[in-house]
């Protein structure tokens, strides 16, 4: 199994001293924990795409670029591309350049967005919100592109270029609960990422059934599968939840009342950490029995944690990765070459 993690960035105002961090600050952390994260032997980093005052990244490649220079190994994604409201020949060529940089590490996820303020800000109807995603996302592969559709430009014969090392270049399908996109994904024989950040997890494992039915009936041998989930790690479970509490529950009610959410508190936050809630938030023993727990029902390939749900402090963050790669990552790969009787990965 693969295992990473994924940010969006957060330069929300930390609700214990009411300052936010520099944008300019913050992405000079990113790019330091993208390179802990590597050197603590984790296989993928993600950096979400957003368009608003509280988070510090709208061009995820340009962040991932500086990070392919500070690392060596691990794999460099979005988390996700906006593909409805981008173009996708410029997304296509952003990230082929990340991979000529990264010698070859670059994926794309693409996503139809949980967030809709690229829309108006590009010149996109949002009623059109899952035709463009879908159009847009026949653009891939081909070097020489033959195309039409009803929002973009018709391409004939045009070149897409630079073309990057990896054959094709890795397009994962973000899903965040809607059984049509997984059914797409598995169709279109692309992975899936599954989001899964409240409820009780086994209710998305008919998500991962119908995304692998829909890849075998389309003639696809095997498509892999990621989970997506928030959480927070530190030497003991009370220290995890004590750090991460107050940004996460900020963070999520303030989205919360944009979208009509009920308010979140200590109960509902600690129900959420049990083994079979949707965080993973603890010390690296709980954090790795609820991956091998989610393992049994989803059979995935991936695992992508997202740490910073809230501002947390840099060193707390940095503190969480190390613990991530160096203390839950080997248990997790070990259990679960075991269980499928394969070597495990060094």
């Amino acid at each position: 199994m693969e295992l990473g993690l994924y940010t969006f960035a957060e330069v929300t105002p930390d609700p214990r001293s009411g300052r936010p961090v520099p944008p300019a600050q913050r992405l000079r952390d990113l790019v330091e924990e993208i390179e802990l994260a590597d050197q603590a032997g984790l296989d993928v980093y993600g950096v979400g795409e957003h368009h608003r005052p509280d988070y510090a990244v709208s061009a995820p490649a340009v962040v991932l670029a500086a990070a392919a220079e500070r690392t060596r190994r691990i794999r460099l994604t979005s988390a996700v591309n906006v593909l409805s409201s981008d173009d996708p020949v410029r997304v296509f060529q952003q990230f082929a350049t990340l991979d000529l940089l990264s010698g070859g590490r670059a994926e794309i996820m693409a996503g139809r967005g949980s967030f809709v303020e690229s829309f108006p800000l590009f010149g996109y109807d949002l009623h059109a919100y899952d035709e463009l995603f879908a159009e847009k996302l026949e653009l891939r592969e081909q070097e020489h592109v033959t195309w039409s559709g009803r929002h973009r430009p018709p391409l004939d014969a045009l070149g897409v270029y630079p073309r990057p090392l990896q054959d094709p270049l890795p397009v994962w399908i973000a899903v965040g609960g809607t059984p049509e996109s997984a059914v797409r994904a598995g169709a279109l024989g692309l992975p899936m990422a599954l989001a899964i950040i409240g409820g009780l997890p086994e209710r998305f494992t008919p998500f991962a059934e119908l995304h692998r039915r829909a890849a075998r009936e389309a003639g696809h041998e095997h498509v892999p599968l990621s989970i997506n989930s928030h959480g927070f790690l530190a030497d003991t479970a009370e220290a995890a939840a004590e750090i991460s509490y107050a940004p996460f529950v900020a963070t999520m009610n303030r989205i919360g009342r944009e979208r009509g959410w009920p308010p979140m508190g200590r109960r509902e936050f600690d129900a959420q950490r049990t083994l079979r809630g949707a965080l993973f938030v603890g010390g690296p023993q709980e954090v790795a029995e609820k991956i091998l727990y989610q393992h049994e029902l989803f059979r995935h390939e991936r695992f992508l944690l997202q740490l910073s749900v809230g501002p947390v402090p840099h060193r707390e963050l940095l503190r969480a990765i190390e613990l991530f790669g160096t203390e839950v990552a080997p248990v997790v790969r070990a259990e679960v070459a075991r269980r499928s009787g394969a070597s495990p990965r060094v």
